[in-house]
């Protein structure tokens, strides 16, 4: 005698957030939150390379900021 059981599994659901970022980036837009990059010790602005020290909260080159 063959006996099987069936055993479900729930599956979690993508947030909202997450559904919006793939919507948004299979059709070419940028989704990922880009911050300053570390160079060093230094903070390193993303747009234009200028370098900052660690408490930096703006470029004094580009006026970049995080969030902008």
């Amino acid at each position: 005698m063959l006996v099987c059981y069936t055993i479900s599994c729930m599956a979690t659901a993508p947030s909202t957030d997450d559904m919006i970022d793939e919507f948004l980036s299979q059709r070419g837009h940028e989704t990922e939150s880009v911050g300053w990059q570390e160079s060093y010790n230094k903070k390193q602005c993303p747009d234009c390379g200028g370098l900052h020290e660690g408490a930096a909260t703006e470029c004094s080159v580009c006026g970049w900021a995080p969030g902008n």
